[in-house]
This record gives structure tokens, C-alpha cells and sequence, in this order.
């Protein structure tokens, strides 16, 4: 499947703005991705290993959030996954204490 990177994470994956993953689900997809760059974890998930807040993910066009099996939802080579960033003050990729 596709990964599409917003640009304040690209950096973390060599300047992408997509990464081909092969997964069964989003959840292994993003353990891939982040397997395969380990920086952007902690951009995309809290310390308990949980998605943070204001990261949003698509499935295709559908918000992961509101799916049946949410991040368990299985995924296939044709889709795509879009991370997408909350709008809001400050930078919601860097973690407290870097801003």
C-alpha cells in the first residue's frame, strides 16, 4: 500500500511524500513504516504506543477513527493511507519540550 508523508515529516523519511508498505492492516503498516524509519514514531504515536491525538489517518478517503475495526481495519496493496496533521497552534510533529 501507499503511506502518504506530510511534508513536516518527510524529513524522517529521506524527503518522501509516500512510502510503498506491504501490510495486512493499518496498525501493521504503521509499525512498519515506523520500523523502517525509526525516527517518525515518536512523531506518530504517545509513549504508550497509541496514535497521538492530532495525527489523523485515512484510509482512502475514510477517517480511520470511524471505522468498525479502526486501526485493525484490514488494508490491501491498492490503498492508501494518508497521515494527516491537526491544524492548531504551534507544530503538532514535535514533541513537548521542542517547540
Amino acid at each position: 500500500m501507499t503511506i502518504f508523508i506530510p511534508t513536516p515529516l518527510r524529513s524522517y523519511v529521506g524527503g518522501k511524500n509516500a512510502v510503498e508498505i506491504e501490510a495486512a492492516t493499518v496498525a501493521s503498516a504503521l509499525a512498519q513504516l515506523t520500523a523502517a524509519h525509526p525516527d517518525l514514531r515518536r512523531h506518530l504515536f504517545n509513549d504508550e504506543g497509541k496514535v497521538r491525538a492530532f495525527v489523523n489517518l485515512y484510509l482512502n478517503d475514510e477517517d480511520v477513527r470511524y471505522l468498525p475495526a479502526k486501526e485493525e481495519t484490514a488494508v490491501s496493496a491498492t490503498d492508501t493511507l494518508s497521515i494527516i496533521p491537526s491544524i492548531a497552534g504551534g507544530s503538532p510533529f514535535m514533541p513537548c519540550g521542542e517547540r
